[in-house]
């Protein structure tokens, strides 16, 4: 298992020991590697949404693809910003 080594300014240090004392996380360790666990999975749920969108942006949606939609659900789609 690797280690990372990093420095950290004392403002933040106390936030993480207050979320020791208040039983988010057992230690240190373990909310440096939840951290970085979300940021890893944000990133990658970023790319995967990225990607959605470039493919509807190539490849619209037709008429007859969006027919069996109802009216509340169609107006949904038409509100996302893609």
């Amino acid at each position: 298992m690797a280690q990372l080594v990093t420095r950290l300014d004392d403002t933040l240090v106390d936030e993480v020991d207050g979320l020791i004392a208040d039983g988010v996380v057992a230690n240190r360790s373990e909310a440096v590697r939840r951290g970085l666990q979300q940021l890893v999975d944000e990133h990658r749920r970023l790319q995967i949404g990225a990607r959605i969108v470039d493919a509807y942006r190539c490849r619209p949606q037709d008429e007859q693809e969006l027919t069996g939609l109802d009216a509340a659900t169609r107006a949904l789609v038409e509100e996302e910003p893609w």
